[in-house]
């Protein structure tokens, strides 16, 4: 992908280890993992907490285009709602995920991150004016 550097499942270690995963949720098939979506805090330049961001997501090739991916997005949103959260931010295909009530926000994207990739999901319907930034995990050099 465009806006990907590839390195997604090496992500969800560097996240857990600098505490950073709030939620990192499986499914699974026949007692086999075959999808896996993480959320994990993100700061506003505003200051206003309560948002998250989704990603990485991964389904297995095969059951990909099977609903796999949105039960992790739906389950993930209710987690997020079960906390009162405020929202959820993301770069990814803006096709896919505007199907799960994503919007594309290009002038909250982070300065290190593909406008034209991001978006936002508001669970209060209030999107703050200003940047997001994921947590610094995402900007190591190397992991």
């Amino acid at each position: 992908m465009p806006y990907s550097d590839g390195n997604e499942q090496d992500l969800i270690n560097v996240l857990r280890n600098a505490g950073a995963l709030s939620l990192s949720l499986v499914a699974e098939q026949h007692g086999k993992v075959v999808g896996h979506i993480a959320l994990s805090p993100v700061a506003h330049e505003s200051g206003v907490e309560g948002w998250f961001g989704l990603g990485p997501i991964s389904v297995e090739p095969a059951l990909q285009r099977k609903g796999v991916g949105g039960l992790l997005i739906s389950e993930a949103t209710a987690w997020m709602n079960a906390r009162q959260a405020r929202g959820c931010i993301l770069v990814g295909n803006t096709k896919y995920y505007s199907r799960h009530g994503f919007i594309p926000a290009a002038a909250n994207a982070p300065e290190k991150e593909p406008a034209e990739y991001f978006m936002v999901l508001p669970l209060d319907n209030t999107i703050p004016a200003g940047r997001f930034s994921f947590h610094p995990a995402f900007y190591l050099e190397e992991f």
